[in-house]
C-alpha cells in the first residue's frame, strides 16, 4: 500500500481551507508544500503566511519541500510553521550532512531531494542520517510537467543501496502522476507518492486519493 501525499501547489489557493478540509477528510497520509524562492528553480510559489494558514485548517502532518537556495538559513522558521517533514535538495546544500542534523534537531523528519540529472549513488554516505529521499520525477518548479520514466530507474536502484545498509528510508516521487505512472512507481519500490494535479484536477479527489493508496 503505497503512502499519499498531495501537493497543495495544485489546490485552489482562492478556496485553500476548503481544499485542506478535503485532505483531512481523505486518506492522504500528508499534505505536500512546494515552496519555491525564483532562484533554486524559475518560479515563485507561496510564502510563510500562507504555509501558516496551510498548517491552521490542515491535519495532516506537512511534507514541505524546500526548493529554495541556502535551506539551511531557514530550518528553525520551517519548524516553526509546522513542518512535520522538511525536505532540501541535495543540489542546494553546500554542507548537506550539517543540515540534515539541523533538521533533526528541530524535531522535523530530514529528507534529501534529488534533481533528474543527480545520480542517487551521491547518497550512500548520508543515507543512514535521513528517513525519505524524494526523487523528481520532472524537472523542478512547475506543475503538470511528464513523467521522465528514468526516474524509475533511479528508485530501484536507491532501493538496492537502502537494502543493502539495511536502512528503512522511505523512496519518494515528486511529478508527473498519473494512472500510467503511479503504479510503475509502486513496482520500482517508491513509498510515497506525490500528485498534485493528479488529485485536485479530479472529479472526485477523495477517491483518486483512495485509489493511489490501494496501490
Amino acid at each position: 500500500m503505497a503512502l499519499v501525499s498531495p501537493s497543495l501547489l495544485s489546490a485552489d489557493f482562492g478556496h485553500l481551507a476548503d481544499d485542506c478540509e478535503m485532505l483531512n477528510n481523505s486518506e492522504a497520509d500528508y499534505a505536500h508544500v512546494d515552496v519555491m524562492d525564483g532562484l533554486f528553480v524559475p518560479n515563485i510559489s507561496f510564502g510563510t503566511p500562507v504555509i501558516k494558514a496551510m498548517k491552521r485548517h490542515c491535519n495532516k502532518p506537512l511534507d514541505v519541500h524546500l526548493m529554495i537556495t541556502d535551506p539551511g538559513r531557514y530550518v528553525t522558521l520551517f519548524r516553526d510553521l509546522g513542518a512535520s517533514i522538511l525536505n532540501v535538495h541535495y543540489e542546494a546544500c553546500t554542507h548537506l550532512h550539517r543540515t540534515i542534523q539541523q533538521i533533526r534537531d528541530c524535531g522535523m523528519k530530514p529528507a534529501v531531494t534529488l534533481n533528474p540529472a543527480t545520480p542517487v549513488e551521491v547518497l550512500r554516505d548520508i543515507l543512514c542520517d535521513v528517513d525519505m529521499v524524494l526523487l523528481m520525477s520532472v524537472n523542478p518548479g512547475f506543475g503538470g510537467q511528464k513523467f521522465i520514466t528514468r526516474t524509475l530507474d533511479k528508485a530501484q536502484r536507491l532501493r538496492t543501496i537502502i537494502d543493502e545498509q539495511g536502512l528503512k528510508t522511505l523512496i519518494e516521487v515528486d511529478g508527473g502522476i498519473d494512472t500510467t505512472t503511479a503504479p510503475l512507481a509502486v513496482k520500482a519500490g517508491i513509498d510515497v507518492l506525490v500528485a498534485g494535479s493528479f488529485v485536485f484536477g479530479s472529479k472526485n479527489p477523495i477517491e483518486t486519493i483512495k485509489w493511489l493508496k490501494n496501490l
